[in-house]
């Protein structure tokens, strides 16, 4: 009977250390990720998308519609563009990629 209450609180032991190493895990990691927090994220509007989608079309990068969605398709076709252009090839339409195809660009993302 002394073994086995020694086993029960030997196990509980460790169960209470085990949580209270997870807790200091994410305490952790909680304060890495607030030392590294991004600034904002840059985003097209649907206007900039359909700008861009018929420059692409206009230039054979692109052979879809002009809907106004970053699809698979434009972000193919902007991988081709960017790559022409000598640009960092991201398949994304981000601020150069914008200047470069001559879209105005609104105030906030100006700013950024």
């Amino acid at each position: 009977m002394k073994k086995l209450l020694t086993l029960t609180v030997l196990l509980l032991c460790v169960f209470t250390a085990g949580v209270h190493a997870q807790d200091s895990t994410s305490t952790s990691t909680k304060t890495a990720t607030k030392q590294t927090k991004r600034g904002p994220v840059f985003r097209a509007t649907k206007d900039q998308i359909n700008q861009a989608q018929a420059l692409l079309k206009s230039r054979g990068f692109y052979s879809g519609e002009q809907v106004g969605k970053l699809d698979d398709a434009t972000r193919e076709g902007l991988r081709k563009y960017q790559q022409a252009e000598g640009l960092k090839v991201t398949g994304t339409l981000n601020k150069i990629t914008l200047e470069k195809m001559s879209i105005t660009l609104t105030d906030k993302q100006k700013t950024m």
